[in-house]
């Protein structure tokens, strides 16, 4: 089953060692989405990329918004390049400062993936799981996952409604608030994801081959057994990139 497995959310350029983790990927067939913090960023990872297990994606942290704002433009210029966005989305914890901002970057992105129809984005929602939901609405041109997701029930109920996936990591099912979460989202509508190096398993970053461990605590959770808990997962990620 282990062939079986893939990773949503993997931030494979904060390696070290990229070609290591790479042969892992390939060895373990593990289908990966690697993510990125900006436009640059995505386009040396592509480059360095040729696996038919890898899919890099374009993305622009909400954190480096400000900070980076004059590569935006290259953001839209890449936009056609690859059906994978992410990591994006808003974030009204670290990035307060500049909300307005985050909100009009976000929003044009909505705005032009729809237009462009089939893209499927990763999404960041820390503290702004509202404002997220209200920009993407019900209707999304394509497919949206909801990364990490920390929001209120009320607002994870509304994103269920509107067809979003939610990926989720080691920390969200070693969590009690978690798991809490988790429990509410439908068994069609999950993912996985590592987000490494972010999470760690044994004081070590999740590489995607530890992924078995979450689809394990997953199978607690739903009182599932593994085999058919994996079989789940794999058909929601087919469903997701169909």
């Amino acid at each position: 089953m282990d062939s079986y497995l893939y990773d949503t959310h993997f931030h494979l350029d904060l390696f070290k060692s990229v070609s290591d983790i790479v042969k892992e990927v390939e060895e373990n067939k593990i289908y990966t989405i690697a993510v990125s913090n900006l436009p640059v960023l995505y386009s040396k990872l592509k480059e360095k990329i040729s696996s038919k297990y890898i899919r890099p994606a374009l993305g622009f942290h909400p954190e480096l918004l400000f900070q980076y704002k004059h590569h935006i433009p290259q953001m839209w210029t890449l936009l056609n390049e690859t059906r994978y966005i992410g990591e994006v989305g808003l974030d009204f914890k670290t990035g307060k400062d500049f909300k307005e901002l985050q909100v009009s970057f976000f929003t044009e992105l909505i705005d032009r993936c729809n237009q462009i129809g089939g893209k499927i984005l990763t999404i960041h929602s820390r503290q702004s799981a509202d404002e997220i939901t209200s920009i993407i609405g019900a209707s999304f041109n394509g497919k949206v996952i909801l990364h990490w997701y920390s929001g209120s029930k009320i607002t994870l109920n509304q994103a269920i409604k509107n067809g979003y996936f939610f990926s989720v990591n080691y920390s969200m099912v070693k969590s009690n608030s978690g798991k809490e979460l988790i429990k509410m989202i439908p068994l069609d509508k999950l993912l996985l994801e590592t987000d490494s190096p972010f999470v760690k398993y044994n004081k070590k970053p999740f590489t995607p081959k530890d992924i078995r461990y979450i689809v394990e605590e997953l199978s607690v959770i739903f009182e599932v057994d593994f085999l058919r808990m994996s079989s789940i997962l794999w058909s929601n990620f087919k469903r997701l990139i169909k």
